[in-house]
C-alpha cells in the first residue's frame, strides 16, 4: 500500500489539489493528512470539504496547531498576523467543518506507523522537531519503526543508526529512499501549501509500505491564483509572499 503524507496545507486549495492528483498518478491509495489544514490561505472550506470527504472514504487526519485554534484559547499564544488569519478563519466556516477540524485526534498509530503534527512525545505542545535530540524524542515516544509528522515546513528525514545516534538526512525530490524496518525513521514531509524556503511548488512524501521506501516530492500549481485570493481576502500580505518564494 502506497500512502500520501500531507501536511501544513494552509488553506491552499491549489496546492492540495495538484497534491492529490499527483499521488494518485503514483499509486497512492490511502491519504494521511499531518495536521494544519487551515490557517494563513485563503480557502479553509474548500480544503476541509475536501479532506473530510477523504476521512469519509477511509483515509486519516491528525490535528495540527492551526487546526486546534479554532478554539479562541489555542490561538493566544500565535503571533498577531497568525491570529488575524484564524479570526478570518473563523468566520469561514460553518458549524459543522469547525467540529469536524476541531475533533480531529492528536495522534494516531497504524501497522507500524505514528502520524502526528508536531511531536508523538507531546503532541498537544506542538514541539518543532529540528535536530537529532528532538526528533529522538517523538522517535522514543512513538515506539514504531515509522514516524511521520508536519510542522516544520521544510522536509527532513531523521533515522537512528547502529550506534542509536539519530542522524539527519536531508533529502532529494523525487528520489526513492530505502527505510527498513529494522531501523527507526522519522520523516518531516514538508509543508504543501506555505513554503518557508523561498522557493514555491507543493511538498508531500509519498510512503510504500510493502517495499519501504520513502520519496518526497514538490509539485508545481497555480501558485499566482493562491497569492491573488489571499490579497482579495485582505490576509495579511506576507502569507501570498510565501506562496510567491519572495520570503
Amino acid at each position: 500500500m502506497k500512502y500520501a503524507l500531507i501536511a501544513d496545507i494552509h488553506s491552499n486549495i491549489e496546492a492540495l489539489d495538484a497534491v492529490l492528483a499527483h499521488a494518485a498518478a503514483q499509486g497512492a491509495t490511502r491519504r494521511v493528512f499531518l495536521g494544519d489544514l487551515i490557517g494563513y490561505g485563503p480557502d479553509p472550506v474548500a480544503v476541509v470539504e475536501r479532506v473530510r470527504a477523504c476521512v469519509a472514504a477511509g483515509d486519516h487526519a491528525v490535528l495540527g496547531n492551526h487546526d486546534a485554534a479554532l478554539r479562541a484559547d489555542e490561538a493566544e499564544s500565535m503571533n498577531s498576523e497568525a491570529r488575524a488569519a484564524m479570526v478570518w478563519t473563523r468566520a469561514q466556516l460553518d458549524a459543522a467543518q469547525t467540529e469536524f477540524v476541531s475533533s480531529l485526534p492528536l495522534m494516531l498509530r497504524e501497522d507500524g506507523m505514528t502520524w502526528v503534527h508536531a511531536s508523538a512525545a507531546a503532541p498537544a505542545q506542538w514541539p518543532y522537531i529540528r535536530d537529532g535530540l528532538q526528533a529522538q524524542a517523538s522517535m522514543a515516544a512513538a515506539a514504531t519503526p515509522w514516524v511521520f509528522s508536519g510542522h516544520v515546513h521544510e522536509p527532513a528525514l531523521f533515522y537512528a543508526g547502529r550506534d542509536e545516534r539519530i542522524t539527519p538526512f536531508y533529502p532529494s525530490e523525487g528520489i526513492a529512499i530505502p527505510v527498513a524496518a529494522h531501523r527507526q525513521w522519522l520523516a518531516v514531509v514538508g509543508a504543501c501549501g506555505q513554503p518557508r524556503d523561498q522557493l514555491v511548488g507543493a511538498r508531500y512524501a509519498l510512503f510504500d509500505r510493502a517495499q519501504c521506501q520513502l520519496r518526497f516530492f514538490r509539485l508545481p500549481y497555480d501558485f499566482h491564483s493562491t497569492a491573488r485570493k489571499i490579497r482579495a481576502a485582505g490576509l495579511p500580505e506576507r502569507f501570498a509572499l510565501h506562496v510567491e518564494g519572495r520570503v
